[in-house]
């Protein structure tokens, strides 16, 4: 049984073609097709951290102030994993950056956008460590795109609609949510503390640059102060050290210097919620021995 991550919230009537980079498909949209713009007045649409970083810039905002104005909080898990979507126009479906001309912001458009008609699906297969990507066609009973004749690879269709850097700058993202959805039971919920940090490292890119600047920070991590001043000047690379950071804290992945005090002191801590632990186990196996033994005559 495989986790799966797909970018867009289609859910289709029968289990669709899986296609690969290099398999082809019909599709093509523009201006003067009929349904042209009907998609962008049904949105259910999910945004990646990346799609946040590049709208967020393009209209001269903190991410925190477009999510306050155009996001939606949503649970994508059981476990209430934090996620954000495109807030529609009031008493609307419509998103709110549709214009009869089409997208206002359309060089820097969501990357679920970019991928439509294609759905994009991940998956890790049992056993095994890799993630698999495969792709299928999204039909809807609106879109009149499929018939328009034009064929073209996957492959073709992700570099025309500029999705390959959006992936990229996901992946790591993209890895966490699987991990977590794949380990399942086995992790259980996340503590409160995760799903904060989850959140700012994700969506707060200003929030995430604080903390990294932070004496908290620096006090735990041997991040040289070099790195540090790429990191508050290049929001890219802020966001690929945020997923080795999130795998870090998450799941243990180690991959930024921890400094050696801070280390033995975590080490200590553990062993002395070790021993609490034990300490509990036996005051309660006392207490059961106590309700077990006979009553004095």
């Amino acid at each position: 049984m495989a986790e799966s991550d797909r970018e867009a919230p289609y859910l289709p009537e029968k289990v669709p073609v899986k296609l690969g980079l290099d398999d082809t498909f019909r599709f093509r949209c523009h201006k003067e097709i009929a349904c042209f713009n009907v998609c962008c007045h049904q949105i259910d649409l999910p945004l990646t951290p990346y799609d946040i970083l590049r709208l967020k810039n393009r209209l001269g905002m903190t991410a925190m102030e477009f999510v306050q104005e155009y996001g939606l909080p949503y649970e994508m898990d059981a476990h209430g994993m934090p996620g954000i979507k495109m807030r529609p126009l009031p008493n609307s479906t419509s998103c709110p950056f549709v214009t009869e001309e089409g997208c206002s912001v359309y060089e820097d458009r969501p990357v679920a956008c970019r991928y439509y008609a294609l759905g994009r699906g991940s998956m890790r297969p049992v056993g095994e460590a890799r993630i698999e990507d495969y792709y299928f066609v999204v039909k809807e009973p609106h879109c009149q795109g499929h018939d328009e004749g034009v064929e073209l690879t996957v492959r073709a269709y992700r570099e025309q609609q500029g999705i390959p850097k959006y992936d990229e700058m996901n992946e790591g993202w993209r890895d966490i949510i699987i991990k977590k959805r794949s380990a399942g039971p086995a992790i259980g919920k996340p503590p409160e503390a995760s799903m904060r940090l989850f959140f700012m490292a994700s969506y707060d890119m200003e929030g995430f640059l604080a903390f990294l600047v932070s004496d908290g920070f620096r006090t735990i991590y041997d991040v040289d102060r070099e790195y540090l001043e790429t990191l508050a000047q290049d929001e890219e690379e802020r966001m690929r050290f945020a997923w080795r950071f999130l795998k870090q804290v998450l799941f243990g992945e180690m991959s930024i210097p921890v400094r050696e005090d801070a280390r033995k002191a975590y080490e200590a801590l553990q062993r002395e919620k070790a021993r609490a632990l034990e300490e509990a186990r036996r005051s309660f196996e006392r207490v059961e021995g106590a309700f077990d033994a006979p009553l004095p005559e």
